[in-house]
């Protein structure tokens, strides 16, 4: 019989969250694995959906400083609201009787949502028998300063969860670079390698389009990505590259508004896109691409050798997308503009050291869906590594 996993995902700015979950889904489905996914942000468009993906009244943030979280109505969740979303999360769990629970970030993010995942966590401790609990963790954590908030995660994570996924490779990014406190869970941590979706190699194996001399600008999900996509149709002109195509993928999530701004504006010779089902394709044909430093993103690039120039989202305390592009720019795998960087000169200087720059050569491995489903299969047996012999996660206190 397929082991049963309900997989807990939130995305609330962007769709990276999202896209990396199917990925999983699909490595999941793989290896045999029966998947729910109850996914709690906004549907999302030009991603394939996987498993069975139940959408709980969705929510997002606000603005790209995460200060408001709202409902699907553009109104700030309630009490009633937080109560409506925890009553179909439990009941969702009830009736999966899953014997894996997976949880995006929680709690290495995601405080905002601790009104239904701590109930959640309680509801599997409290199972019987026990679903074997896991986080899916990203490469690199926004850096948290409060040593209190740290101290909180690691008491979480001791308390509820058996398995730390890292979707990452210690020897590229250590979780200890955003995270110092991570050796407090070194019995639990276990890395997969990165992530790319089974689906995105299939796009890129299946064209038979040859390279182009096509300059590439996408802005990942795109809710915060006009200022980069502006930035770089400023500097074009100034680029040795201004007669060769261009083209703008904008991602679903950007404002209709800024959309509609970029259309009007945009010069002759531009194409513009808001989706591309084989983005992956384009970045193993164009020439150059010029992208924020999202994890998805940056992994697609790199697991087809493309020439690479990123900007990484760093706006209010964000820190992520800047400490992965400055390891992997000193790895030489790709180019990295920040700040100032980013006036017309300069970025038109920046675009041509990277587009006459040669293809990167790629030690790294991307087959981390394909692990993360095989350490899920293993913790799903009877004798799952590491658990208590009474079946629970070992260690901690309740918070």
């Amino acid at each position: 019989m397929a082991p049963r996993l309900l997989f807990y995902v939130q995305h609330l700015l962007g769709v990276g969250h999202f896209r990396r979950a199917m990925a999983l889904v699909r490595a999941c489905e793989e290896a045999g694995i029966e998947v729910t996914v109850a996914s709690g942000g906004r549907p999302v468009e030009g991603i394939a959906p996987a498993g069975r993906l139940v959408q709980l009244p969705p929510a997002e943030s606000a603005d790209s400083r995460f200060s408001t979280i709202i409902d699907e109505r553009g109104q700030p969740i309630d009490d009633a609201w937080r109560a409506s979303r925890r009553e179909a999360l439990l009941g969702l769990f009830d009736a999966c009787r899953p014997d894996l629970l997976l949880i995006e970030q929680f709690p290495f993010g995601r405080r905002a949502f601790r009104f239904e995942l701590l109930p959640l966590l309680e509801a599997a401790q409290a199972r019987h028998p026990r679903p074997v609990t896991v986080c899916s963790l990203r490469d690199v954590l926004v850096m948290k300063s409060d040593p209190r908030r740290q101290e909180e995660m690691i008491v979480l994570a001791r308390t509820y969860f058996d398995r730390v996924l890292v979707h990452g490779d210690p020897a590229v990014i250590p979780l200890e670079a955003s995270f110092p406190a991570a050796s407090a869970l070194a019995d639990r941590l276990a890395y997969t390698g990165f992530v790319v979706d089974s689906a995105a190699q299939s796009t890129i194996a299946g064209t038979d389009t040859p390279m182009s001399d096509e300059i590439l600008v996408s802005a990942g999900g795109g809710a915060v990505g006009r200022p980069l996509i502006e930035a770089a149709l400023a500097a074009r002109p100034l680029t040795r590259w201004r007669d060769k195509p261009w083209r703008i993928v904008t991602g679903p999530g950007m404002a209709e508004r800024d959309l509609d701004a970029l259309r009007l504006s945009l010069p002759a010779g531009v194409q513009l896109d808001r989706v591309r089902a084989d983005l992956p394709a384009l970045f193993a044909r164009c020439h150059l691409s010029i992208s924020q430093a999202g994890y998805n993103t940056v992994m697609e690039l790199l697991s087809v050798r493309a020439r690479a120039l990123v900007v990484p989202f760093a706006e209010a305390s964000e820190t992520e997308q800047t400490l992965r592009a400055r390891r992997l720019a000193a790895m030489k795998l790709i180019h990295l503009v920040e700040g100032e960087a980013l006036a017309p000169a300069s970025f038109a200087a920046a675009i041509d050291r990277a587009a006459a720059a040669s293809r990167p050569v790629m030690t790294l491995r991307f087959d981390g869906g394909a692990q993360s489903a095989r350490m899920l299969r293993a913790l799903a047996g009877p004798h799952a590594p590491g658990l208590a012999t009474d079946g629970k996660a070992s260690g901690g206190r309740r918070v």
